[in-house]
């Protein structure tokens, strides 16, 4: 599905990503990683939000990379943005709206589909952004992306700021979109949601892939988590 090659981005005379690659099919991939190693560069560059100073970025074979950021959106791939990026004085509903499908007949999400899978958002539709809690924010920031029905969603620490039993739900959500056949490219810090999500894990340390491993090794082993994240041992429980 995803095809990033040797992928390097510069800010000015700094280079964050240094000949990144890594590929996906339609299974989820979590990309894990302490602050500052280059994960949200990495979601930008794949959005066209940063731009590449060399390699290349393919989505089901079609090379992407120097598109723009609108032209990615329109060939398949929507992002949750870290941090939410709601918009304070919108409505829920008016949030949905902005993205809803014109053509409803041929869209797999319409707002009534959101509606019905987030339930809190049909309760809270009239709220603006600002009234919202963390949980619900990110329940409308994914519904924003999977109202632009999709194949990819990138999802930029999408756990960030949220209470334990809200992350639990989180996993849940990320979870039933994938068996819905949705492409999930999961960008986390909180390596027990991305081991529940994905059953492959990419480490980035200093810009690069250091390496891509099953989520089960990277979780059961204290040495691999201490090399790579500078974490004691993290349990799924």
């Amino acid at each position: 599905m995803l095809s990033v090659r040797d992928l390097n981005v510069h800010y000015g005379p700094a280079q964050i990503l240094h000949g990144v690659s890594l590929t996906m099919g339609d299974a989820p991939l979590a990309v894990v990683g302490r602050n500052g190693m280059g994960k949200t560069t990495l979601c930008q560059a794949i959005m066209g939000l940063a731009d590449a100073s060399a390699g290349e970025i393919r989505l089901d074979g079609d090379r992407i990379e120097g598109l723009g950021a609108r032209r990615v959106a329109r060939s398949g791939i929507a992002i949750v943005p870290q941090g939410r990026r709601v918009f304070p004085s919108l409505s829920v509903d008016e949030h949905l709206q902005l993205v809803a499908p014109r053509r409803k007949a041929k869209a797999a999400w319409t707002v009534e589909r959101v509606y019905a899978t987030f339930p809190r958002l049909a309760e809270r539709r009239r709220h603006g952004g600002s009234q919202l809690s963390g949980g619900e924010q990110q329940m409308l920031a994914i519904s924003r992306a999977l109202l632009m029905n999709p194949r990819l969603v990138v999802m930029d620490e999408p756990s960030e700021g949220l209470a334990p039993v809200i992350v639990d739900q989180l996993v849940e959500i990320l979870r039933q979109l994938a068996a819905d056949g949705i492409g999930l490219l999961l960008i986390e810090q909180n390596l027990r949601v991305a081991t529940s999500v994905a059953a492959s894990v990419a480490v980035m340390v200093n810009g690069r892939i250091a390496a891509v491993l099953p989520a089960g090794q990277l979780l059961d082993d204290e040495a691999l988590q201490s090399r790579y994240l500078g974490i004691a041992r993290t349990h799924p429980h």
